[in-house]
């Protein structure tokens, strides 16, 4: 089989034009298996199995490989036997109904109800650059919504009175979504008086959140404020700007909000995103242990 393989990274390489890099990934991830199956007695293509695959997938699995790795791995082996097939080497494809394994889902960070509170004290409001920080930080948090959707948002896309805020994603699907009396009353007073400070004489900016030029703040302008409010309040944890959305997630689940509302709210099409959220049910014997009057005794 070695002789295909260097056939068939020479042509990911000069026909499709892959990089070195990944034609060097596409190598190991095959040759790895090669290994595997010569060593049960099997050189020919033609002699290879779904089952034989299957072990070797199962072997990297009791290795302790990452689930992204066997991922990877299984899109090698299937697009080198697809090759194989189209070059007439093979009659059938014996990865065709290879399972791919799942990729593992990890909860993302999020900052506890007190950190969130230090972070969101953190700005001098008195300021307009601190009243700025303020707003938008409390406006991340209130409503769960995307760092591009925050710097995108206009002067008339947030209603304090009404207590609103509408928002695009990137499909293009408007969404509009509640936001606390606080996060209204820090919008409100950033307009009332010191979004005007950053903004430039003659200007018709429509942006909400401007940078110290006058124009809209951006992706990379927020990222140096929430890490520098981050640390004045004392938080050590790694901070990036999609903290407070993964924040309001858990938090709206921890405290009994339903999986579609907040899959709304999000702008989630897929509900298994979502769930990722969720932190892990507590077995049925914590549970007992820890509601059940007499468990202790």
């Amino acid at each position: 089989m070695k002789q295909y393989l260097d056939a068939y990274i020479s042509f990911l390489s000069e026909e499709r034009g892959l990089s070195s890099s990944t034609t060097g990934s596409y190598h190991k991830d095959i040759a790895g298996f090669i290994d595997f199956a010569e060593q049960r007695g099997v050189d020919e293509p033609a002699d290879v199995n779904r089952t034989l695959l299957s072990l070797y997938l199962g072997s990297l699995k009791q290795k302790g490989r990452a689930p992204s790795t066997m991922m990877r791995c299984t899109v090698s082996l299937r697009s080198f036997f697809q090759y194989l097939v189209r070059r007439s080497v093979i009659v059938q494809d014996p990865s065709i109904m290879l399972e791919t394994p799942k990729p593992e889902r990890k909860i993302p960070k999020a900052l506890s109800i007190e950190q969130v509170d230090k972070l969101l004290s953190a700005p001098d409001g008195s300021t307009p650059h601190g009243a700025r920080d303020k707003a938008m930080l409390e406006l991340l948090y209130a409503a769960g919504i995307r760092v591009s959707e925050l710097v995108t948002l206009g002067v008339h896309d947030v209603n304090t009175d009404m207590r609103f805020v509408r928002c695009t994603g990137s499909s293009g699907k408007e969404r509009i979504l509640p936001i606390s009396p606080i996060a209204a009353r820090s919008v409100e007073l950033y307009l009332a008086g010191m979004r005007e400070k950053l903004l430039k004489a003659g200007s018709e900016e429509e942006g909400l959140f401007l940078n110290a030029l006058g124009t809209r703040l951006t992706r990379q302008g927020f990222w140096k404020i929430i890490k520098k409010h981050g640390k004045e309040a004392g938080i050590t944890e790694d901070i990036t700007p999609h903290t407070l959305r993964h924040s309001f997630a858990i938090h709206m689940l921890d405290n009994g909000a339903d999986l579609r509302s907040v899959q709304e709210m999000l702008g989630h099409s897929d509900i298994s995103t979502t769930q990722m959220y969720q932190t892990p049910k507590k077995s049925m014997k914590e549970v007992y242990e820890t509601h059940h009057p007499r468990a202790g005794n």
